[in-house]
């Protein structure tokens, strides 16, 4: 899925990358945080996560997770949108949007920045982080 690294923050998670990728992180991480600028960037499970909410499902199953995540994998990058509703997952509801991305439940995939409408992925950002943290 995602390459776990040592970083200890976004920074250093960015740093570690190699061009061009480092490059097209850096411009998403810049994007999310100025689209979301209240959910505090941090790492989490490998990944950059943009803030943390508890969650606990009927099953009695609880945990910790981010809104909004950004990855380095090894043949993409991958935005998490964990968003959902009634409707089912708010990133899939993209899909159509972003038609050079794999967009998958939670996750939106593609190889470089350019191969998708960044306008979109904002909309998708902030909507997704406003329905998450019951803004919406």
């Amino acid at each position: 899925m995602f390459q776990r690294g040592g970083a200890d923050s976004p920074e250093a998670y960015i740093a570690e990358l190699e061009e061009p990728r480092r490059s097209h992180i850096q411009a998403l991480y810049d994007l999310i945080a100025q689209t979301v600028p209240d959910q505090a960037p941090h790492m989490m499970s490998g990944m950059i996560a943009f803030r943390t909410y508890h969650y606990k499902y009927a099953s009695g199953r609880e945990g910790d997770w981010a809104p909004v995540a950004l990855a380095n994998n090894k043949s993409s990058i991958s935005v998490y949108v964990t968003a959902t509703d009634a409707d089912g997952y708010f990133a899939e509801r993209y899909k159509a949007r972003l038609p050079k991305a794999n967009v998958g439940k939670s996750c939106i995939r593609f190889k470089r920045p350019e191969d998708i409408d960044l306008s979109v992925l904002v909309e998708c950002v902030r909507e997704g982080v406003a329905l998450q943290m019951g803004q919406k």
